[in-house]
């Protein structure tokens, strides 16, 4: 039976008696080595960031559902507050969209300049207990406490002080995952949002993973998610099930991925400081389609990447359009303009100009298209400069 943050305090240790060989399948802990070391990851994400930072700064703003968004038709929303939320207001979502669900929504321009400096107060927090700190995006974070600054004997007392520390000194909260690694860490977070904290010790893995929907695991998008149904697989559960050999027939590198993942395996460590060096979004048409008929898709993907982008404390210098064909050969076009795009429209004009290099005549068709961005670089280094391939007119 799983156990709240109120029931225990997470006394990870680096070994487990192992079990008798009668007692049945082995729980994932012990199948690992005794000489490997669990680690302690806790997974922070502030709630609703751009729109609590909002509604911590404007008192009028407080318990009202805000939408952080620019105006405009193509506009999409940034953040929305737990109280737009409740109206099916998400991140990504056209603001147009957002507006006929809530109408009632204050819209609120976004302002990423006070984001970043409040993102800074977090990461001071995060370092008073570890330095081994990896930024996901300007409101969540990997923190590896297997060995802490503050001398606390548990990951959950960690967490603890870390949302403590947070409410007190900066008014806002933080919802957090502590578990055995990365991926389960990020799961947890999730669990009991907003303000929540939730912890997986290494015997209950089994327990919490097995019943979820595959469709939670990273990767598992709506294909892969349509893929595993058609083998009867839609739980962890189903998943483990299917050996090594026929995910990686059915699902090539990312076959080992999955059997990984349903083991509750993520060896990746915590790395401090990784900057970004690209983010995408991409998807897969129910039917393959004439390259002319893209023009939606990317329209939604460039919103959804402009979204993201904003998390973001780098500024990307390249745009990049991905295209598989229907016999699957990849193809990507990029372009690199003297400033980064300043808007979503910008974005959106650049990977709709660069389908007019791809020519591989009317006849060929489509089963996906990606939008991406590459080329980070620090906003000080992003000064404008010639265009590094100009885009035919």
């Amino acid at each position: 039976m799983l156990r709240s943050v109120s029931q225990l305090l997470y006394p990870f240790t680096d070994c487990h008696p192992e079990p008798s060989e009668g007692s049945g399948f082995l729980p994932t802990p012990y199948r690992r080595s005794c000489q490997q070391i669990v680690r302690k990851i806790i997974h922070v994400d502030m709630d609703a960031f751009y729109a609590s930072v909002e509604q911590r700064d404007d008192p009028q703003l407080r318990g009202k559902p805000v939408v952080v968004a620019w105006t405009g038709n193509r506009s999409v929303v940034c953040a929305a507050s737990y109280e737009a939320r409740s109206f099916g207001v998400r991140s990504a979502m056209p603001a147009v969209q957002a507006e006929r669900l809530c109408p009632h929504a204050i819209f609120v321009a976004p302002d990423f300049t006070r984001y970043r400096a409040v993102s800074r107060s977090v990461r001071e927090i995060f370092e008073r207990h570890t330095d081994l700190i990896e930024p996901l995006s300007l409101d969540e974070a990997y923190l590896d406490v297997t060995e802490n600054k503050t001398g606390l004997p548990t990951a959950t007392l960690v967490a603890s002080a870390i949302r403590k520390q947070i409410r007190q000194e900066l008014n806002l909260t933080a919802s957090a995952g502590v578990a055995p690694n990365k991926f389960l860490a990020k799961l947890a977070s999730d669990w009991h949002k907003p303000d929540g904290l939730f912890v997986i010790q290494p015997e209950e893995i089994d327990a919490f993973l097995l019943p979820l929907p595959v469709g939670r695991l990273p990767g598992v998008g709506k294909v892969t998610e349509e893929k595993l149904a058609k083998l009867g697989i839609r739980t962890v559960a189903d998943l483990r099930k299917l050996d090594l050999p026929s995910l990686e027939h059915r699902f090539g590198r990312y076959g080992l991925r999955l059997h990984e993942l349903a083991q509750g395996i993520d060896d990746s460590e915590v790395v401090p400081d990784r900057p970004t060096q690209s983010i995408s979004v991409e998807d897969t048409f129910e039917r393959d389609v004439p390259l002319a008929e893209t023009e939606p898709m990317i329209r939604r993907l460039a919103e959804k990447l402009w979204s993201a982008s904003r998390k973001e404390s780098r500024i990307a210098r390249t745009i990049v359009l991905k295209l598989k064909t229907s016999q699957f050969k990849i193809l990507t076009r990029s372009h690199t303009p003297g400033s980064p795009p300043s808007s979503c429209e910008e974005l959106t004009e650049i990977a709709l100009r660069l389908r007019e290099r791809v020519d591989l005549g009317p006849q060929q068709r489509y089963r996906l298209v990606g939008v991406g961005l590459s080329n980070f670089r620090d906003s000080e280094e992003t000064a404008a400069q010639p265009d590094l391939f100009p885009l035919r007119q």
